[in-house]
C-alpha cells in the first residue's frame, strides 16, 4: 500500500469536506449528500489535533491559538447556523487538554477523558462527549481489528442511544480508512488551517445575507 498522504493533505481534505458540509447546512439543508460528505471532516480534525499535540513545541501557544480563534468564531458560528452551542474549536481545545494531561499522567489517563467528556457535554461544545471519545480513540489509533471494533462499536452505541443523530453521524465511520494512506510526515506548513474556520463561516454568512437581500 502506497502511503503518500502527509498531514498537509489531511488538512486539505478536512477543510474541503467541512466546507461542503457547511455549504449544505446554509444553502441546501434538504440535501443530505452535503452533510454525509461532511461527516468525514470531524474525525480528520481530531486526528490532526492528536498529531499537533504530539509535535508541538509549545502546547500553551497551541491552546491559546485555539482559544482565540474559538472566541472569534463563536458569534459568526451562531449567526451562520442559528445555533447556541459552542463551536468545534472549543471541543478541540478540551480534547487538547485531555491529550496533554493523559501524556503527563499516564497512570491516571482515564480521568482527563472522563472529565473532558463531561465538560464538553455540560458546555454543549459541538459533538459533545462523542467528540471527546473520537479524539481519545484516534489518539490510540492502530490499524488492527481491536481498534476497528472499538471504532465501530462507538458508532453503533451512538446509533442505539440516539437513532436520529447516530444515523446522521454513521458516515464518519469510513474516515479512518484514509489513515491507511498517511506516511507520518507533516508536509507543507498550513498556518491558514485553523484560521480557515472563522473565515469560511464569515464568507458563508455574507453570501447568505447578500442572496437574501439581493
Amino acid at each position: 500500500m502506497q502511503r503518500s498522504l502527509t498531514n498537509y493533505h489531511i488538512k486539505l481534505i478536512a477543510a474541503a469536506t467541512m466546507l461542503i458540509d457547511h455549504i449544505g447546512v446554509v444553502f441546501f439543508p434538504q440535501e443530505y449528500l452535503f452533510r454525509a460528505i461532511g461527516r468525514i471532516s470531524f474525525p480528520l480534525f481530531a486526528w490532526l489535533l492528536v498529531q499537533g499535540e504530539a509535535h508541538t513545541r509549545n502546547v500553551w501557544a497551541y491552546a491559546l491559538r485555539l482559544l482565540i480563534l474559538a472566541l472569534l468564531s463563536q458569534p459568526i458560528y451562531m449567526q451562520t447556523f442559528r445555533v447556541e452551542d459552542l463551536n468545534i474549536l472549543f471541543l478541540l481545545l478540551i480534547g487538547l487538554g485531555c491529550l496533554r494531561l493523559s501524556r503527563a499522567f499516564p497512570q491516571y489517563q482515564f480521568i482527563p477523558w472522563l472529565c473532558g467528556g463531561a465538560l464538553a457535554q455540560a458546555v454543549h461544545a459541538n459533538y459533545e462527549v462523542y467528540g471527546i471519545v473520537v479524539v481519545g480513540l484516534l489518539w490510540q489509533y492502530r490499524s488492527h481489528s481491536i481498534w476497528w471494533a472499538c471504532w465501530v462499536l462507538l458508532h453503533l452505541m451512538l446509533l442505539a442511544a440516539d437513532p436520529s443523530y447516530g444515523a446522521f453521524q454513521f458516515p464518519a465511520m469510513v474516515t479512518p480508512f484514509l489513515f491507511q494512506f498517511t506516511n507520518g510526515e507533516l508536509g507543507a506548513k498550513a498556518r491558514w488551517f485553523y484560521l480557515f474556520y472563522p473565515l469560511h463561516l464569515a464568507a458563508l454568512y455574507g453570501i447568505r445575507l447578500a442572496t437574501a437581500t439581493g
